[in-house]
């Protein structure tokens, strides 16, 4: 393929968040698009949408993937990737530290989690948690075990969609009342400290909050969702906030639009003109789930 392909959407330890691109089926050296809030954005969609491969590895088959899948790999590629992740449970020796956190997308939506200990709060970046609190680190095991007694203790869930988290992003409560909600969830979380592993460090309680660096000031509706491309389909509009996979834009003919960048990996894109009129399929988030077709 002589095209570039977007890879993914990331959050850098430390920085704005990028968009990968990828060219020669991925095999070749890729590049990465440093994305700024305020800036026009453009893409247009061509041809169809390939499996991006697994663990840096191109598909071999460039299997062509659903435009609505927010996967963009094959069965076999997601497979080996699935495979080969922390999830999977598979990585028992793993000799690196890991962390355990809490994190907080908005009110009444909280989670815990594990993260490699080198990632920093990329992967609390990578989710779009608002709100985040470390709570321990040590070996991969005993964070696994941390993370499964204190979600049957606080009763949270495993994972909460993104429909959920971007449906407060715009109604959320100040940084101080922020603060104050996850510290008590800490707090909780700190009483079944008992039947934490040893071989697990305890971790104290600070706040990290991350509407700044998402720009959420800007968000002032989630009204409609890009819900896949199409070839020759554009999307384009100033760039005013981004939250885990999320790009919050303003467009010129239906205001704010939320573009999950997980149904943009795989396809080949090229600039659009930013005062073009987006010609995707959008699916409105406030008229009962009814989806809105525009080419």
């Amino acid at each position: 393929m002589s095209g570039w392909r977007c890879t993914g959407m990331g959050w850098p330890r430390h920085g704005a968040p990028v968009l990968g691109w990828a060219r020669d089926g991925g095999a070749g050296p890729g590049r990465v698009s440093v994305l700024a809030y305020g800036k026009e954005l453009g893409f247009r969609a061509l041809g169809e949408r390939h499996c991006v491969g697994a663990r840096g590895n191109p598909c071999p088959l460039m299997a062509v993937v659903p435009a609505r899948s927010t996967g963009a790999r094959c069965g076999e590629c997601a497979r080996l990737d699935r495979a080969h992740s922390v999830a999977a449970d598979t990585m028992a020796d793993d000799p690196r530290p890991y962390r355990v956190y809490l994190a907080w997308f908005g009110p009444g939506l909280v989670k815990v989690g594990i993260t490699r200990e080198s990632r920093d709060a990329a992967r609390l970046r990578e989710q779009g948690a608002v709100v985040f609190s470390w709570l321990g680190r040590g070996p991969l095991m005993a964070a696994r075990r941390t993370e499964e007694l204190l979600r049957s203790a606080l009763g949270v869930p495993d994972r909460i969609p993104y429909a959920r988290k971007r449906a407060v992003r715009a109604v959320l409560p100040g940084e101080t009342e922020r603060a104050r909600e996850i510290e008590e969830l800490y707090g909780r979380a700190v009483l079944e400290g008992a039947g934490w592993p040893q071989a697990l460090e305890r971790l104290p309680f600070e706040a990290v909050d991350h509407a700044e660096v998402f720009g959420l000031v800007s968000v002032v509706s989630v009204p409609r969702v890009v819900n896949g491309l199409v070839d020759d389909g554009v999307v384009a509009g100033r760039l005013v906030a981004a939250a885990g996979p999320d790009l919050h834009l303003e467009t010129a003919d239906e205001g704010q639009v939320v573009l999950d960048t997980r149904l943009v990996t795989g396809w080949e894109l090229t600039g659009a003109d930013e005062r073009s009129a987006t010609s995707v399929p959008l699916l409105s988030t406030g008229g009962g789930g009814v989806q809105d077709e525009l080419f």
